[in-house]
């Protein structure tokens, strides 16, 4: 753990036990670095990822102060998950298609959504820079760069790499039509039907149905709702199983949110090198974080080429445009060969578009705000949880990302839940459809990438008079 996480964990656990009171202000930045020996640089980290907590707010030129509903909300869920180890086939697709379909429509409370809301992004100029891009378009771009996909995009994807100090080229990109692609692309150039591959425990359900979809089997690993999956698990399940791949999300994971300290992606990748088993990283929400810079990924540390990163444009800039890219390494060629047998080509003019967009500059710009939407948005939903949810609930607070994981109490059946809010016209992700074991019976995932509009509170305390009642 870095010392500003440190610092901020000490902080968070003086506000929930009422040392520090609601309304009461921080030390100053100047005060907290001498008195902790700390950099002026670890106090403001450690202050923005309270912030970003909703566990404190900034004011103008006064400092930092306890929010008033901090050392209200809920505790956050403490112990790693405990899978029983076992290698098994995939069977989760049904109950994935039953629990989707009964939310795939604008008039359902968006609360089990996979996604945020459309309003938050700057489609009207995504949308100009496409309609550009369709009316001047080179009849020669159309099979330019057919498979890897367009080279400008592609060298935009790379300096977005190299600003966080990696070294990818544009050679070892490929884009995709969205990271889905990207990651079945990569998980099955490195498998064959009846392999075993290592994931999170819980993961996102989109990849136990790709492992499901090509026959693989799945070894969950305990993970921790906080720091990510267990290394010491993970390395058992090397010893017992074997497996040939591992699919991980180590920043912002779907469902938890949890993201792996740095050391720890080092310790991760270098464990995974040792065993020569490939890693498919599934980083779609990092550029989502709420406080200081971007978390580099486990391919930050990859130095013998098997990691390799999928991400897309989805979740931070153009959903539905579907434009993903994988950075394979020496792989490249391989996934180029594979999507060449496949889909062929991604939307020539919605790559060209994003890249126009990126190469004028308004990408930070809307994630800087996109950011600090996503961080009002969460501490507002954590703050009627908190209010409406029966005691004993437990809630993450993600530093990034617009999913919240809660563990409900003793006895809820999150399944039974759901099947009752989808009746009242309210979706929600229950907890066994990220488990290849059905685990998770009492957990559910919540969306929190929707404006709380009178229609989503009323939901919210709709959902929480429900998980306070038995199950018929």
């Amino acid at each position: 753990m870095k010392r500003y996480e440190a610092l901020a964990d000490d902080i968070a656990r003086s506000i929930r036990n009422g040392l520090l009171k609601p309304g009461e202000r921080l030390p100053s930045v100047r005060q907290s670095s001498a008195s902790r020996k700390l950099s002026p640089a670890t106090i403001f980290q450690a202050y923005y990822r309270l912030e970003a907590q909703g566990l404190v707010e900034s004011r103008a030129r006064s400092g930092y102060y306890v929010t008033r509903a901090a050392a209200a909300l809920p505790p956050e869920p403490e112990t790693p998950s405990r899978p029983d180890g076992e290698s098994r086939e995939v069977d989760v697709s049904e109950l994935v298609f039953e629990i989707l379909q009964s939310a795939m429509t604008r008039d359902v409370v968006p609360l089990g959504s996979a996604f945020m809301s459309p309003t938050l992004f700057p489609l009207d100029r995504i949308g100009r820079a496409m309609a550009t891009a369709a009316q001047h378009l080179d009849p020669w771009s159309t099979v330019d760069d057919l498979t890897p996909g367009n080279a400008a995009l592609r060298r935009q994807i790379a300096l977005r790499y190299l600003i966080d100090g990696m070294d990818v080229g544009a050679d070892e990109i490929v884009i995709t039509n969205g990271a889905l692609e990207a990651l079945n692309l990569c998980i099955t150039a490195v498998t064959q039907p009846g392999d075993a591959v290592l994931v999170e425990s819980p993961c996102f359900y989109a990849t136990l149905q790709s492992l499901e979809r090509n026959g693989l089997r799945a070894i969950e690993v305990p993970t921790h709702p906080r720091d990510g999956i267990d290394l010491d698990a993970l390395e058992a399940a090397i010893a017992r199983h074997a497996p040939r791949a591992c699919w991980l999300m180590p920043t912002f994971q779907n469902p938890l949110g949890s993201t792996m300290p740095e050391e720890r992606k080092r310790a991760l990748v270098d464990l995974l090198a040792r065993h020569r088993i490939p890693l498919v990283e599934d980083d779609v929400y990092a550029e989502l974080h709420f406080a200081g810079k971007r978390a580099l990924p486990a391919k930050a540390f990859d130095r013998e080429g098997w990691v390799m990163h999928c991400s897309s444009f989805s979740k931070s800039l153009a959903p539905g445009y579907r434009i993903g890219w994988v950075a394979a390494g020496p792989r490249a060629q391989e996934i180029a060969r594979r999507k060449l047998t496949t889909t062929l080509n991604t939307n020539v003019p919605a790559q060209i578009a994003i890249a126009r967009y990126l190469e004028r500059g308004g990408f930070d710009r809307h994630l800087r705000r996109l950011r600090t939407t996503l961080a009002g948005q969460q501490a507002r939903y954590l703050e009627v949880i908190a209010q409406a949810f029966p005691q004993g609930t437990r809630v993450t607070r993600p530093a990034g990302g617009y999913f919240l994981w809660l563990e409900l109490p003793e006895g809820a059946d999150a399944l039974h839940l759901q099947q009752r809010a989808s009746r009242m016209g309210i979706s929600i992700a229950p907890g066994p459809m990220f488990s290849a074991s059905r685990g998770f019976g009492s957990c559910l995932r919540l969306n929190c990438g929707h404006p709380l509009d009178a229609r989503i509170g009323t939901a919210l305390q709709e959902l929480g008079k429900l998980a306070g009642t038995s199950p018929l």
